[in-house]
């Protein structure tokens, strides 16, 4: 119980420091608004590679739709946002984003999630381009192809911040609980965790709904700072990339994904003058990773502070 207190605190100790340091940094200048972009860039590439590795590096499944469940986030925030353009409507679109992508998440994954490998990759696929083309031909609702654009800039980084520190929270808390333990259970042998009980279907189905909210989130968030909500934004190179953050961090690593996030969100920085050759450097970063790395930069490893304060007790 005192160990775990300790654990508590001096993570609360490093987030609080963490927010201190980018505060200071913006408040003094040091970071101008371009490397704010950044900033709530990566923490939104956090997100949505967080929800993309619940699903494949937690569950065991593979998806290639998120890009679809943050268009919804995103549109939703964009439309809503029009009639009601305070932050509390901001927030409540928020809501409204997640229960929409819920409800999608929850009547496709229950007959897709049947499916494996490849043909789970395909239907998720499918959907999320169905979610696009409904946008598209959305009309004055969602403006068609040109988007909507004039959205005002709900979004700041601290906004950003707090909600990568809470999602993460709850998803390492969901993935201690009970219902957590039997998504890994899925993952690391189906016919096993079904002969003791788990209800397979349901631990899929939960973890894909989670995922897709965590996706809502995510898009709201990026159509609030970004200003515009355009179809085009929300294609299978969207999926693809925050898949290849999940891999190149390692599946089932929470520390990963985030290390993985930031490396890759500054390094895309630098490649803004070739951004022609972005995709093709991500390709070249991730095939050396698996051939020196197969399970990803951290693996299923996570920074426990708790083996540090475990080490101290020893020597002591």
């Amino acid at each position: 119980m005192q160990k775990n207190l300790k654990v508590n605190l001096t993570w609360l100790a490093v987030i609080v420091a963490t927010f201190a340091v980018l505060s200071f940094l913006t408040s003094s200048g040091l970071l101008g608004d371009y490397y704010i972009q950044i900033v709530m860039g990566i923490g939104i590439s956090i997100i949505m590679a967080l929800g993309t590795n619940l699903i494949l590096g937690f569950s065991g499944q593979f998806p290639l739709g998120q890009a679809g469940f943050m268009a919804i986030g995103a549109y939703t925030t964009a439309i809503l946002t029009q009639s009601m353009p305070t932050y509390l409507g901001f927030y409540l679109s928020m809501l409204v984003g997640c229960a929409v992508a819920a409800v999608i998440a929850l009547l496709v994954g229950i007959p897709t999630l049947r499916l494996k490998g490849d043909y789970l990759a395909i239907a998720t696929l499918g959907v999320s381009e169905i979610i696009r083309i409904v946008i598209i031909n959305g009309g004055t609702l969602t403006n068609g192809a040109a988007g909507i654009t004039g959205i005002l800039s709900y979004t700041t980084w601290p906004v950003v911040f707090i909600f990568v520190v809470v999602l993460t929270i709850l998803m390492l808390n969901y993935l201690r609980s009970p219902m957590g333990r039997e998504v890994i259970s899925v993952r690391e042998d189906e016919i096993a965790a079904e002969s003791m009980g788990v209800n397979i279907t349901k631990a899929k189905v939960l973890t894909f709904v989670i995922a897709a909210i965590m996706a809502s989130i995510a898009g709201s968030l990026y159509v609030g700072y970004l200003g515009t909500a355009v179809p085009k934004d929300y294609t299978l190179l969207r999926s693809i990339d925050y898949l290849i953050i999940a891999v190149l961090g390692g599946l089932g690593s929470v520390t990963g994904t985030i290390v993985a996030a930031v490396a890759l969100g500054i390094l895309n920085m630098f490649l803004q003058n070739v951004s022609d050759l972005r995709m093709i450097i991500y390709s070249l970063a991730l095939i050396l990773v698996m051939v020196f790395r197969p399970g990803g930069l951290l693996g299923t490893k996570e920074l426990k502070l708790s083996r540090f304060f475990k080490a101290g007790k020893e020597e002591s």
